[in-house]
């Protein structure tokens, strides 16, 4: 829906900073729809996480501390590790194997001779499909849904700091240790080993964390180029 895209933009990109009522008339015009899917929208977003409802039925949009970004990565990182740690130990086929092993070396081509060298938008598109794989291969429905509603909100997705101007040196280097953790991972889960599958995508998730203290603490104007961290009050 175009209403529930533009308007989830404009609250990710701070035009409603976080603590702002919004009211349906005036968002009625502003995105040149009727009352009715205006409601419809903001109830969207209210389940996304993005909006809370009012007492008297209205909304208002979310704002974050600097905790609770730290504790939805964590909480990916936990949902993702028992993802990991389900799929060793149920055991996974070999077209499922093979379909993680294909997305591991569309991400291996992403990175170049030098250093520094990767291509981003690359690897965020083909990271993000190692992360839904991932959960998928666990064969649990609850897991996918839970993991699902744990990275609605974008500063908690796996490729949170990887888009917009937050290509920066301190991120790209966190990708080479992001790549070696995906192919252990893949190993673990081709082992049947489900312990350290679960470690490895717990640690993975916190990579996130780490650059998620570095932009908030080192490079505040960082915050204006991830989505959603605008909305963090630290």
């Amino acid at each position: 829906m175009r209403a529930l895209m533009e308007l989830r933009k404009k609250i990710l990109s701070g035009d409603y900073p976080g603590g702002t009522r919004l009211f349906e008339v005036s968002l009625a015009e502003t995105l040149q729809i009727s009352r009715t899917p205006v409601r419809e929208v903001m109830s969207r977003l209210a389940e996304e996480g993005l909006l809370d409802r009012l007492a008297n039925g209205g909304f208002v949009v979310r704002s974050f501390t600097y905790a609770d970004a730290v504790d939805a990565i964590e909480l990916r990182g936990v949902l993702e590790g028992t993802a990991a740690r389900l799929a060793a130990e149920r055991g996974v086929s070999q077209a499922g194997l093979d379909q993680l092993r294909e997305i591991q070396a569309r991400l291996d081509d992403c990175f170049g001779e030098a250093a520094d060298e990767v291509d981003l938008e690359a690897y965020s598109e083909a990271n993000a499909r190692f992360h839904v794989v991932l959960v998928e291969l666990s064969g649990s429905t609850v897991i996918q849904r839970e993991v699902e509603r744990a990275t609605r909100l974008p500063f908690a997705s796996p490729s949170a700091f990887l888009s917009g101007r937050a290509h920066v040196a301190a991120f790209r280097q966190s990708l080479h240790i992001a790549q070696e953790q995906h192919r252990t991972l893949v190993q673990a889960i081709a082992g049947r080993e489900g312990a350290r599958a679960e470690f490895i995508a717990r640690e993975h998730a916190r990579i996130a964390r780490k650059n998620l203290e570095y932009a908030v603490f080192e490079d505040p104007e960082l915050m204006l180029t991830v989505p959603g961290l605008v909305l963090l009050n630290p």
